[in-house]
């Protein structure tokens, strides 16, 4: 999974680069906020973002922001990493859209157990995602009787669009995914009954 650290302190972002990189994951590190909406919108853009709190171009509340409302196919994660630790500065992150949020020192192990937990997230949101397809695939192969049906009223027969006429059971199991079993309804039984019983 790829990781775009936000961090304009070089050597902050070389020691979350270096840690994080350790763990297996995939990093790219951008120092402002336009490289960060650069590389965010790319094709292959990052799903996991660490973002500093402070930049010199824009602050990281604006950019989480911009992202959330991007309309990238890809689901995203936000880790927002601020020295600012009061209950108003969590709503206001969390709030402009950010998942998570971490004070600063950052505590290595805490880093690592959130990355793991954001990363479980967004397997799970892209699993979802495919059933979703995949159900949506489903319902288009789906097939379904629907308009007007000529059909006659006498023998029940149903014209096609070729003018050639059918079997009601023929038609139906043509154009559908029903199937027939045959009975004899109540009101028929006595008719058939007798019909059986005159038969030489």
């Amino acid at each position: 999974m790829r990781i775009l650290i936000v961090e304009d302190d070089r050597a902050t972002s070389l020691m979350l680069s270096t840690l994080i990189t350790s763990w297996g994951f995939d990093v790219v590190s951008v120092g402002d906020g336009r490289r960060a909406l650069e590389a965010f919108n790319r094709e292959s853009g990052p799903q996991l973002v660490l973002l500093d709190w402070m930049l010199p171009d824009m602050d990281g509340l604006e950019i989480c922001r911009k992202i959330r409302p991007s309309g990238t196919a890809a689901p995203s994660y936000i880790i927002l990493l601020t020295s600012k630790n009061g209950p108003a500065d969590l709503i206001a992150g969390l709030d402009a859209g950010a998942d998570e949020y971490l004070v600063k020192p950052i505590n290595p192990e805490e880093l690592r157990a959130r990355l793991n937990a954001g990363a479980r997230i967004l397997n799970l949101q892209q699993g979802l995602s495919d059933k979703i397809l995949e159900l949506e695939v489903a319902l288009k192969n789906v097939r379904m009787l629907t308009g007007l049906l000529p059909i006659c009223a006498y023998c029940k027969s149903i014209r096609d669009d070729s003018n050639y006429w059918h079997r009601v059971e023929e038609y139906v199991t043509e154009h559908s995914d029903a199937q027939f079993s045959h009975g004899i309804c109540p009101k028929c039984l006595p008719r058939v009954a007798l019909e059986m019983a005159t038969d030489p």
